[in-house]
């Protein structure tokens, strides 16, 4: 590709190595979450959000658990400033809910900062300048000193505003914007600077945030900045180091983890990765993944359905039926093989009431987020398989497909979807089935069937059958003996004008769920002398009466391709 060679990295790792993180394997629990939906998502909107859509978002992430929220930059817009008097003034924040506010490093700015907050319980006041080294060079035209102090006049200004407000509990936050592109020596100079002045205590302590505003490196040289960071950090014991990763290599995820791993105790992100460019990283995915290690993330994404809806009307951005977790088709398998496995995987726990998870290729059960195994799961197209329609016909109609008849149907099914150029939905999928197989009545229909005991003064054994049926428009009536129901109704058929060639193969039978109104499921087999096999399926009320059905529409499959042989 042209023009390779006019990049090169342009972060900076510590000049000696940082890497204990890597001696861990995973996240032992959930940090501090901080959602910025309302400020760095909303700023990255098309049409930012109005009044009355920020009041109900954020009502929203109140519900989901978040217990800190950014929400916005309120001395640089009047909707923003208006938005968040409406949040005090209304008494919608919660007491245990700390409200987010971000500023410059100017006194005006800071002023008004504070004038948006009278009447706030707590808040946190959010600093930042950029420290990297293409902003001092190309933008702000100086040197490390001079960024130094628009870092530490901000921090002072915010220390002596607090101090006017004694009604209002105030923490502190500090970002060395564009953190990824400083030096991470001087990051922890400025840092060190700002954590200086604000004089942390276990009681109040300060959050310095460590931003990926543009994700320039491998998550694992952000891991290690982080680490150099929480170790270089003055008064560490009393800062909590916040991750703000971006996600312009599409790795934010991984910054996320690996940063936790290095020492961060904070996440500041935004639900389903919405934010400037290619988005912060994203809330959603990283607690659950949290999640499916088995640790608590302390929000509550149970209905991942409404989760997505909500996002969509405040946002008015898709999410990606491929994002994890939350896509529509995350949890979808269309694939034959993998279908099968689910299906077994999940009798398998079923069978041995299992509470853990190890179902093959579900991370986590769909049920825990609000997903239906039935519409989410198991999805029927030409890529399918026997496992998987088998599995929709038993979870949404009751029926027990026998392991024999399994391929057949899933061919059957499978063609039709592909000549059709479409997924198939359960009600469909149905649809097919019963008309190939249930119940068939034509051209052979048994109308009234009527059974008796064959028995003499030598034995008890034996059923005759005496049948009114009607075969290609002629009516008949027949009766013959049979070791048992089925097989006298088949020997009382033989007794027509017509030749049926045939054996039983097999015979089955179940009932259906109470939802099926308590019908029973019939299922026969039939072979021809060429060896050709040929099923039916039966469904009444009487389970009698339901394998007699099935071997009715067993032989009509049969002769609705050889015909009647005279």
């Amino acid at each position: 590709m042209k023009n390779y060679d006019r990049y090169k990295v342009g972060y900076f790792p510590p000049s000696t190595p940082h890497n204990e993180w890597v001696k861990k394997d995973h996240i032992e629990e959930a940090p501090t979450w901080c959602s910025v939906d309302l400020r760095d998502g909303n700023q990255a909107l098309i049409v930012p959000m109005s009044l009355e859509e920020k009041v109900e978002f954020f009502k929203y992430l109140v519900k989901l658990g978040f217990k800190e929220i950014e929400v916005g930059f309120p001395a640089a817009s009047e909707t923003e400033y208006h938005f968040l008097r409406k949040l005090v003034d209304d008494d919608l924040i919660p007491d245990d809910v700390t409200i987010q506010v971000l500023t410059q490093s100017r006194k005006h700015i800071i002023k008004k900062t504070f004038d948006s907050l009278v009447g706030v319980k707590k808040a946190i006041i959010h600093l930042y300048n950029s420290t990297s080294l293409a902003q001092r060079e190309q933008v702000f035209k100086k040197e490390k000193p001079e960024i130094i102090k628009i870092a530490t006049d901000g921090a002072k200004l915010i220390k002596e505003y607090a101090a006017k407000y004694p009604d209002t509990k105030f923490s502190f936050e500090y970002s060395p914007e564009s953190f990824t592109g400083t030096e991470v020596d001087f990051a922890a100079e400025i840092c060190n600077a700002v954590i200086d002045i604000w004089e942390p205590t276990p009681e109040n302590k300060v959050i310095i945030n460590l931003p990926a505003t543009v994700e320039m490196s491998m998550p694992h040289v952000y891991a290690s900045q982080v680490e150099y960071m929480c170790e270089t950090l003055h008064n560490r014991e009393n800062v909590i180091v916040s991750l703000h990763p971006h996600n312009d290599r599409g790795t934010a995820v991984a910054d996320a983890e690996l940063g936790l791993l290095a020492g961060g105790d904070r996440i500041e992100g935004t639900l389903f990765g919405n934010g400037e460019r290619t988005g912060n990283v994203d809330i959603v995915t990283l607690a659950m993944n949290l999640f499916s290690h088995g640790v608590d993330p302390k929000l509550d994404f149970s209905n991942m359905p409404e989760v997505v809806e909500k996002y969509e009307q405040y946002t008015d951005m898709k999410v990606h039926p491929r994002q994890p977790y939350g896509g529509r088709l995350v949890f979808a398998a269309f694939s034959g093989s993998h279908q099968d496995a689910i299906s077994k995987g999940m009798k398998w726990h079923k069978d041995k009431n299992l509470k853990g998870w190890t179902v093959p290729y579900l991370l986590i059960d769909p049920k825990d987020v609000g997903r239906e195994y039935e519409a989410d799961v198991i999805r029927i197209n030409s890529q399918s398989g026997k496992g998987g329609v088998a599995y929709i016909l038993e979870q949404n109609f009751g029926y027990s497909i026998p392991l024999q008849m399994r391929e057949e149907i899933g061919y059957m099914v499978k063609d039709i979807s592909d000549k059709e150029h479409k997924e198939l939905s359960p009600a469909e999928v149905y649809q097919a089935f019963a008309k190939e197989y249930v119940n068939v009545f034509d051209p052979i229909d048994i109308t009234d069937a009527v059974f008796r005991k064959a028995s003499d003064y030598r034995s008890n054994d034996g059923m005759i059958a005496k049948i009114e049926v009607r075969i290609a428009g002629d009516e008949f009536q027949f009766e013959a003996v049979g070791n048992g129901r089925l097989d006298a109704i088949s020997n009382a058929l033989k007794m027509s004008p017509y030749t049926f060639d045939y054996k039983f193969v097999t015979y089955s039978e179940h009932a259906l769920s109470e939802e099926s109104d308590s019908k029973a499921a019939a299922y026969v087999c039939i072979e021809d002398s060429d060896g050709n096999q040929f099923w039916g399926v039966g469904l009444h009320e009487d389970i009698i009466l339901a394998s007699v059905n099935a071997l009715v529409s067993a032989l009509n499959r049969q002769n609705r391709k050889d015909h009647f042989v005279e």
